[in-house]
């Protein structure tokens, strides 16, 4: 068990996704995630949901559905003072239809085959159940990550689920200034130098897009750099 970092800092990590600061260089697919899952979480119909979070180390979600939770699994194949089942994701340990809401942010592109994965998330989901799924289509190659998804690849994937919602966190121009701001990032080589560009032109950067995204309507889609995805089974 990773037991470098407290509940609290694993739960601060949480927060800072679901209410990101202007000085984080993915503001701009933060905000406009969290706003997608609000508003998913708002349409929530029971008030007994039994939840899986698969990848759930930091859980940044579980606070929007916390009063409507009657269980929740954080499975991982790291330990973490969150986790409560280790376990791989392409070979879940649970038996059929018993999660309502399963939860999947930002975990599909470490997985080999992202299909065994959602083909399991299908057979543990209840009937009319839902997945939360958020993957990226673009970004620098950070050493690990296996896969970028489109949304065609996305509708192939979840081919079993009845409806399948894609929609992009934030438009082709949000896609442009949060690349230049990651790319940026990238550039400053010494811990002292990113953490002077994180409060100097990182909230530039992020400010400028938001202003931009938003005279543009966000009309654009064609360089969306996330995804969010609700699928129902």
């Amino acid at each position: 068990m990773d037991k470098s970092q407290t509940v609290s800092q694993f739960m601060q990590q949480g927060r800072d996704r679901l209410d990101p600061s202007l000085t984080n260089p993915n503001w701009l697919v933060l905000r406009e995630r969290s706003r997608i899952f609000r508003r998913w979480s708002a349409q929530l119909k029971s008030a007994e949901l039994k939840v899986l979070d698969v990848g759930g180390r930091i859980q940044p979600y579980r606070p929007l559905i916390a009063d409507r939770t009657r269980q929740y699994v954080a499975l991982d194949l790291r330990s973490t003072l969150l986790v409560d089942v280790m376990a791989r994701a392409e070979y879940l340990p649970f038996s059929e239809d018993q999660f309502d809401l399963v939860i999947c942010t930002q975990m599909l592109e470490y997985v080999a085959e992202p299909s065994l994965v959602m083909a399991e998330i299908f057979r543990v989901l209840k009937p009319g159940g839902n997945l939360w799924l958020s993957v990226p289509s673009a970004a620098p190659d950070p050493g690990e990550e296996l896969w970028r998804f489109l949304p065609s690849a996305l509708r192939a994937l979840l081919a079993a689920f009845r409806r399948v919602d894609i929609l992009p966190e934030g438009g082709s121009v949000a896609g442009l200034f949060r690349t230049m701001n990651v790319c940026f990032e990238i550039f400053m080589r010494y811990p002292s130098t990113k953490l002077m560009y994180r409060y100097s032109l990182c909230p530039l950067i992020n400010g400028m897009g938001a202003l931009l995204e938003k005279a543009s309507g966000g009309r654009n889609q064609q360089f969306a750099v996330n995804y969010s995805v609700l699928a129902q089974k």
